[in-house]
């Protein structure tokens, strides 16, 4: 069925969609509008869960935690500060292997206090042991937190897993939404079932102290599964689209093959580029797009082979890394020195703070891609 929806509620009826069971919530703008509807659905009798009101972001992904050690598909929600109060938890969520989900509104750091968008907030959390997925448009976000649990689920997974909209730019802004039926949606997704768990007739110990002599070993484990999720997430994606008309992936290329400028963009910024480079294209430059749907576990491979044919690769980040450069755009530069390309590479941070990345921002990142030096960030729109 195809209604009109902000992304926020997207999330909301993602989470439905999934039959969560247990859904912890605490407001903040700009994402308190996903909780608010979860309680109406509740309320209303649409959604058969718990819904818990907790005290702090910190107590949410706590409440998660102890719901999904029992055995039960959970769901939270926060933004920004609210993402940060929860960091210690997130590690033991991830380190417990519990496939929680989580929707986090993508809004800037303070001070200066913002409620505008920017992934400073999730790229903060990129080492928690969370998969990372960064959604373009509601459909996205709403597709995805139904995936996220078929891929955080998995036996051989079995990691929580963060669906990342952009304050505003999808979280208040109504668009159309094609909703799954709830029969078609279980077949996908079956009820959830795990292995282990707290369970009173099946005692077992959980999180307990663990000695230098196995430490190591549950790290190993975590880098495995986040190993097999990235071949997961590629067939998920793939088996979603074939039930559902709508493909997935780690990454999606558009009009690359012959590019010698790829844009390499995320979130929201990533449908702007799609237009910006029909644009380019009519003005005579050949300029693509890469868009990174998932960062973490990060699509090396994917990027490498997207990228090998470029004569320079640029990336937007909306997000920044103290003291040295975007996020993304360390990561694709590794990745390409991995792969021992030497293409040149221009790190372009633009958008902080909610900061509109236009088309006319995306061109002008490209002709200072043309005349720059390379190998170097530079800050876009920075008033002087």
């Amino acid at each position: 069925m195809k209604t009109v929806m902000n992304g926020d509620f997207a999330a909301s009826y993602g989470a439905m969609t999934s039959d969560v069971k247990f859904v912890a919530a605490y407001p903040i703008t700009p994402q308190t509008l996903i909780v608010e509807k979860l309680s109406e659905l509740v309320a209303d009798g649409e959604l058969d869960a718990s819904f818990v009101k907790v005290e702090s972001e910190h107590s949410a992904m706590a409440a998660c935690i102890g719901a999904q050690a029992a055995g039960i598909r959970t769901f939270t929600a926060t933004s920004s500060q609210g993402l940060l109060l929860m960091c210690e938890v997130l590690h033991w969520a991830a380190r417990a292997r519990l496939p929680i989900v989580l929707a986090n509104v993508n809004r800037a750091i303070a001070p200066g206090w913002s409620i505008w968008a920017d992934a400073q907030d999730s790229i903060s959390q990129r080492d928690t042991g969370w998969m990372q997925v960064y959604a373009e448009n509601n459909q996205d976000v709403y597709d995805s937190i139904l995936m996220a649990y078929k891929i955080a689920e998995d036996n051989d997974v079995l990691l929580p897993m963060m669906v990342n909209l952009d304050a505003f730019f999808l979280s208040h802004t109504s668009e159309v939404v094609d909703l799954i039926d709830n029969d078609k949606a279980k077949e996908f997704l079956p009820a959830y079932d795990p292995e282990y768990k707290l369970d009173p007739n099946n005692p077992r110990a959980f999180g307990a102290l663990t000695s230098p002599e196995h430490y190591f070993e549950f790290t190993y484990k975590m880098f495995e599964a986040m190993e097999v999720a990235k071949k997961k997430i590629t067939q998920v994606g793939k088996e979603f689209g074939d039930i559902f008309g709508r493909y997935y992936d780690m990454t999606e290329s558009y009009k690359i093959d012959d590019a010698e400028t790829v844009l390499v963009t995320f979130g929201t910024i990533a449908g702007t580029a799609k237009e910006s480079v029909d644009r380019l294209r009519k003005e005579g430059k050949k300029v693509g797009n890469l868009k990174i749907r998932v960062f973490r576990p990060f699509p090396t491979e994917q990027i490498i082979d997207a990228l090998k044919n470029a004569k320079r690769v640029v990336v937007i980040d909306r997000d920044y890394s103290y003291g040295n450069e975007g996020a993304f755009y360390t990561e694709i530069k590794g990745a390409l020195y991995d792969a021992n390309l030497r293409i040149d590479t221009y790190g372009m941070i633009a958008g902080l703070g909610g900061r509109d990345v236009s088309t006319a921002v995306i061109k002008e990142i490209v002709e200072k891609a043309e005349t720059s030096e390379p190998n170097k960030t530079y800050f876009i729109g920075v008033k002087r």
